[in-house]
């Protein structure tokens, strides 16, 4: 739509999107130190959907939350697009697991909501709201306040809210979660078809094997004590892919070793 063409600076597309170095946090509380990140070396290119993977306490939603800009990092060195992160940024789209969409506000403005932020004229705000709503399933939903949704509807105007900003990273802190089995796979076949019409960097955290392996083009396992890297795996799996192939059990089974898993999901 016409409304959402925009002239980029140029940047070196042999760059990755984002660049960690020895990048580690330390929370400190009343019951001493500890250490939620140990020295994390990554890079992510551009357009990749990377799913992180781990147990609780292994350091995904730190890891999240700094590439977020809602926390600083203890040490090391991280950059987005080249630039260090100073804090939230419309270039970084965040959809949590609990929606946190704003109950006082329909649907249409919850996601036209960051673009009233950057001061964009009413008219464009309302296009790409109604595109969204389109882009997620759920054209008729404008009107419509948070309470008359149900869990996946609101899930869908959070992604559809995240999106309007047109970010070059999308993070998703274990979104589809508290859903039901049958919601959560459509959205992540929805989830899918999004990354791919609109080409988002996509670093997506869960703890769920399977889901990872259905979503992902790349998968970091995380391990904690402190939260570290312990796999790095590029997924050569065809899509659409199938939780029955041969292969798709193979890398389940590989994946719950390294996590430490005596049995699958």
């Amino acid at each position: 739509m016409n409304a959402r063409v925009e002239i980029a600076a140029p940047v070196a597309i042999d760059q990755p999107l984002i660049s960690c170095v020895e990048l580690g946090h330390v929370y400190d509380s009343d019951r001493g130190r500890t250490t939620a990140l140990g020295n994390i070396t990554l890079t992510i290119d551009r357009g990749e959907f990377v799913c992180v993977l781990g147990p609780s306490g292994c350091g995904k939603t730190t890891l999240l939350n700094i590439l977020a800009g809602f926390i600083a990092p203890s040490h090391g060195n991280i950059r987005v697009d080249g630039r260090a992160i100073e804090g939230p940024s419309s270039e970084r789209g965040v959809v949590f697991q609990d929606y946190s969409l704003f109950p006082w506000l329909t649907a249409q403005v919850n996601v036209e909501f960051g673009l009233r932020m950057a001061c964009r004229a009413a008219r464009e705000r309302a296009d790409i709201a109604r595109e969204l709503l389109k882009l997620v399933g759920l054209p008729e939903a404008g009107p419509k306040y948070p309470f008359e949704l149900s869990g996946g509807m609101k899930q869908r105007i959070a992604i559809a809210r995240a999106l309007a900003t047109r970010p070059s990273l999308l993070l998703m802190d274990e979104p589809f979660a508290a859903l039901d089995a049958m919601t959560r796979s459509a959205l992540q076949t929805k989830l899918l078809d999004i990354h791919s019409q609109e080409r988002p960097t996509i670093l997506f955290v869960t703890h769920n094997i399977a889901e990872a392996l259905v979503l992902g083009s790349r998968l970091i396992v995380m391990s904690p004590n402190p939260g570290r890297i312990v796999e790095d795996i590029r997924l050569d799996l065809p899509r659409p892919r199938r939780r029955t192939s041969p292969r798709f059990n193979e890398l389940y089974e590989h994946v719950a070793r390294a996590i430490g898993l005596e049995t699958a999901e």
